[in-house]
């Protein structure tokens, strides 16, 4: 704020301001409500959906002279300032109707694409208000939720030469069964676009650019694992990332295929893989920026240091050739560095859940410190009798392979007596949900100050190891992990007694509301109760992103098989 002379933050109900010149503050007013846009269709619906979209404006056309609309369910075009229409399309209907949402002007406005979608199966589910604020009555409502199996919408890109009125036929032998097709995004030349194709079943996901004078289609890169490609955004916790170097010259993609998340250099021409820029038995976790100009990429990882938890994040630079790699970081903790406009400066901030807070001001020329800011000081909370969970390490159900976890302790923990244990869960493979930073732990450490000891651990199945760690889930949710969980508490108990193995409880919310009945539907043998709160006890009843993604498509067995109905 005020040219980089202040910053605003809200503190409870109202906005603050303070100046960097003297550090004072001032209270700048209540927060401003922020205006409320709600969404045209709920994210639940299913991939696809751009019709439900209306009351778009007319999308100009870039030098300023056209502008491109749908009328009855058709692309037309019109001068600026003309009502007068003319068709490019005629074959659009309600169920076959071209959509606003999806059009992109070529940079040289002579071209425009769009999709053309056949709507699916709009799937409903129904909810009853018992007692509503303003009404005696219930009411009810309906939401659209496309679950797994249903028959989604299908886009097909279509690209129209405005001048001649003449539509250009796209060949989607490349993209034949599309669970999603991603925004149509023009080359600068305006010869080419691109899109990417996640097919149904997440096997394939392509980088696809059609040649706009012909129609023609070419995969530019084509991911093809054997199990699913996760596809949400790196940034989020999933393992998708891609950066177009000078206009698609080259790509930066990010691929599993050696078995471990990495980033590779594409020839955008001609798709060839130039290089594999990181490589080892560690991941990339996610990509901070890609400076084209020097050819380096910032970017987080976890695991590529020896010893250490494999889990912990650290912050790094590497040249695109895979040269030149600076490691940000080097405390063993979880890290969380935020950099300078100009990249001269970090502030690293780092700790573990034995070790609280420390932020550090550092340089980015040769990582050396320049001053502590601030550690978090926790010898009042040490004071109550609280004390740090425990990091634990056994060997899963291979006998090769370390699971992590940890355990809470009560206050007033007693080695000589025995305590039943509860294990807190949740396996969905989209992520890894053991603490790694600081806390006080306070819903774990509450259960155990009611005379238990509280784990959580994780297991086969989830993200952020191998690839082979993650694909135990694959078509298989009921696994959860669990042969690598009863290792770990045998483990436990085989080096302290106080940990009552013949007493073992487990709790979970959401997917881990399934895991936990199924611990006691799979392994009655070691789980003695489980609270499941908001299960997803059917995989085909719930959303079907999630759900299709791990468990596949076409429904099969497999789903039957997971299901603790």
């Amino acid at each position: 704020m005020d040219n980089e002379r202040a910053i605003t933050f809200v503190l409870r109900d109202s906005t603050w301001r303070c100046r960097l010149a003297n550090y004072g503050c001032t209270n700048d007013g209540p927060v401003r409500p922020r205006p409320e846009s709600a969404p045209p269709f709920p994210w639940q619906a299913g991939p696809g959906q751009l019709w439900r979209i209306e009351g778009l404006p007319p999308l100009t056309s870039p030098d300023g002279t056209l502008e491109a609309l749908i009328w009855n369910y058709n692309v037309v075009v019109r001068r600026v300032g003309s009502d007068s229409l003319r068709l490019l399309s005629t074959d659009g209907s309600e169920g076959n109707r071209y959509t606003r949402a999806s059009m992109v002007w070529s940079p040289d406005s002579k071209r425009l694409a769009v999709y053309r979608v056949i709507p699916g199966y709009p799937r409903e589910i129904h909810y009853v208000e018992s007692s509503p604020d303003d009404q005696l009555q219930p009411k009810s409502s309906s939401l659209l939720y496309a679950k797994p199996g249903d028959v989604l919408d299908r886009e097909q890109p279509v690209i129209f030469e405005v001048a001649e009125r003449r539509e250009i036929a796209v060949n989607d032998s490349l993209f034949p069964n599309p669970y999603a097709l991603s925004p149509l995004v023009w080359r600068k030349d305006g010869r080419r676009l691109t899109f990417e194709y996640n097919q149904r079943g997440h096997q394939v996901y392509r980088i696809i650019e059609i040649d706009a004078a012909t129609g023609a289609t070419r995969a530019v890169i084509s991911e093809e694992p054997k199990t699913f490609f996760y596809y949400s955004d790196a940034r989020g916790g999933g393992k998708k990332f891609r950066a177009d170097v000078n206009d698609g010259a080259e790509i930066i993609w990010m691929s599993e295929r050696d078995g471990w998340n990495h980033l590779y250099l594409y020839d955008g021409a001609t798709g060839r893989v130039k290089n594999q820029i990181t490589h080892g038995e560690w991941v990339v976790r996610s990509v901070d920026t890609v400076d084209v100009g020097h050819r380096q990429i910032w970017f987080t990882a976890s695991g590529m240091t020896p010893g250490e938890d494999p889990y912990f994040v650290h912050a790094y630079r590497i040249n695109f050739d895979g040269s030149g790699l600076v490691a940000f970081t080097g405390a063993k903790a979880s890290h969380a560095v935020s950099f300078s406009p100009d990249r001269a400066y970090y502030v690293d901030r780092w700790s573990r859940v034995d070790q609280p807070p420390v932020a550090e001001l550092r340089r980015a020329s040769d990582q050396s410190l320049v001053m502590e800011l601030e550690r978090a000081d926790d010898s009042a909370l040490r004071a109550t009798g609280w004390r740090y969970p425990e990091v634990f390490v056994a060997k899963g159900r291979d006998s090769v392979t370390d699971i992590w976890g940890i355990i809470v302790r009560p206050t007033t923990f007693d080695s000589t007596r025995r305590y039943p244990v509860i294990e807190r869960i949740y396996a969905g493979p989209h992520g890894s949900f053991v603490p790694k930073t600081f806390s006080p732990q306070t819903e774990m450490q509450a259960l155990a100050e009611l005379g238990f000891i509280v784990v959580q651990i994780d297991g086969m199945g989830t993200s952020n190891r191998s690839k082979a760690f993650q694909d135990v889930a694959w078509k298989n949710l009921a696994d959860a992990g669990f042969p690598d969980r009863i290792r770990w508490h045998q483990a436990v108990a085989a080096r302290y007694s106080s940990y009552d193995i013949t007493r073992v409880g487990i709790f979970g919310n959401s997917a881990g509301g399934q895991n936990a009945l199924g611990a006691l539907l799979f392994h009655p043998e070691f789980y003695q109760v489980a609270v499941s709160s908001s299960g997803s006890h059917d995989n085909r009843m719930d959303k079907i992103w999630w759900n299709e993604l791990w468990m596949s498509w076409p429904i099969g067995p497999q789903y039957a098989a997971s299901s603790n109905v």
